[in-house]
């Protein structure tokens, strides 16, 4: 696999989605995205396993309709590059747990170390309505709020990172922090410290880069040996 850095992105979007499927976070539904300056590049409406790097859609930040072929949540991937200049890539999905995570709760705190780079807490989207129209995608975005990652109950979860490695990285982290929420909810359990939480979001940038392309890395190795 080639460095990122001498990657397109259309190569790089492509990559992220044959990962998410590969490592099980999607069905025959979910999205990736990256921001190239103005434009997003996003993949398809199409089962994310089957994703080349000629399939993936260029998307004006400002658009007022989505081009054929394109995902109808494309709204929400929209919504959220406007409102957070600095996210560099978008991930779809939807982890098992998360389902069950969104019926429980409204939100929750980190479980665990890698967890706290999802954010302080952990938001549920209150409405199970799909996210196909842009609207609908500014309230997404809006609840959002400082997380890096948010469950949509009923719909799985969307999780940004700063490239398409590390948004497939943060929605790994997503799934697991609910797995393990499920796991310990009826159990008395020692909160995270607002410290221990600082303490590993200090080491975001430096941590998640490496979790991200261990991954796409486990995912390449998955299918190579099918």
């Amino acid at each position: 696999m080639r460095s990122p850095t001498t990657q397109t992105l259309e190569i790089q979007v492509a990559d992220a989605a044959r990962a998410l499927a590969a490592l099980g976070l999607v069905d025959a539904f979910g999205h990736v995205s990256a921001r190239d300056a103005d434009h997003m590049v996003i993949t398809p409406a199409a089962d994310l396993a089957t994703v080349a790097a000629s399939d993936c859609l260029r998307v004006p930040l400002t658009a007022t309709a989505l081009p054929s072929g394109c995902p109808a949540e494309a709204w929400a991937h929209l919504a959220l590059y406007q409102r957070y200049p600095t996210t560099g890539a978008i991930a779809r999905a939807q982890p098992a747990a998360s389902l069950a995570v969104g019926m429980r709760t409204d939100r929750f705190a980190p479980t665990h170390g890698q967890a706290c780079w999802l954010g302080d807490s952990i938001p549920v989207y209150p409405s199970a309505l799909l996210v196909r129209e842009a609207d609908r995608g500014r309230k997404l975005a809006e609840a959002m709020g400082s997380a890096d990652a948010m469950i949509l109950r009923g719909n799985g979860a969307i999780a940004m990172g700063s490239d398409p490695a590390t948004a497939v990285a943060t929605m790994s982290v997503l799934a697991a922090a609910c797995t393990v929420w499920l796991q310990t909810r009826d159990e008395p359990v020692a909160a995270m410290s607002a410290e221990e939480i600082r303490s590993w979001q200090a080491v975001k940038h430096e941590l998640l880069p490496r979790l991200g392309a261990h991954l796409l890395r486990k995912a390449t190795t998955t299918r190579l040996t099918r």
